[in-house]
């Protein structure tokens, strides 16, 4: 269980919002031709890609696909590109840790306010959730990255 929520969880998240979200948007452009619209839709559309990008957000971390700079990498040798990969990975856990702090604050702030959202009536702590949730996930992830990376440095003196 532990092994495919490792490899599929964001994937399988992601899926569902994209086709949530693509569904909602057919639904809202098929509505229109018969001169009618769906308020509901676009809202949910929009609160599914918030989730996507910050799902993604860990999805890319996952895979290390995330923006990297390669000059310098491109003139060191292998060790010392595992370390540079640490520190690298170590400032985005940083940033992941600040985000997650600060975008707790304000869905904890959300919820005691009580704010919905105009055509779903969702709470919108939900909605700002997604940060939260996405940046726990993406620290989890560097968090595997940076174990993995300091194993390949011990296996390799």
């Amino acid at each position: 269980m532990f092994n495919w929520l490792d490899k599929y969880f964001e994937n399988t998240i992601a899926v569902i919002l994209l086709v949530i979200m693509t569904a909602a948007i057919f639904l809202q452009v098929v509505s229109r031709t018969f001169d009618y619209s769906i308020a509901w839709t676009e809202e949910l559309a929009r609160y599914c890609f918030i989730w996507l990008v910050y799902i993604g957000i860990s999805f890319a971390v996952a895979k290390k696909s995330h923006i990297k700079i390669e000059a310098i990498a491109m003139l060191i040798d292998e060790k010392e590109k595992k370390y540079l990969s640490l520190f690298s990975d170590f400032v985005f856990l940083a940033f992941s840790v600040v985000i997650l702090f600060k975008s707790t604050q304000m869905v904890a702030n959300l919820y005691y306010l009580g704010q919905t959202s105009p055509a779903l009536g969702l709470p919108m702590w939900i909605v700002y959730l997604a940060g939260p949730v996405g940046f726990a996930l993406t620290s989890i992830r560097l968090i595997q990255q940076m174990v993995s990376t300091t194993d390949d440095i011990k296996t390799a003196k």
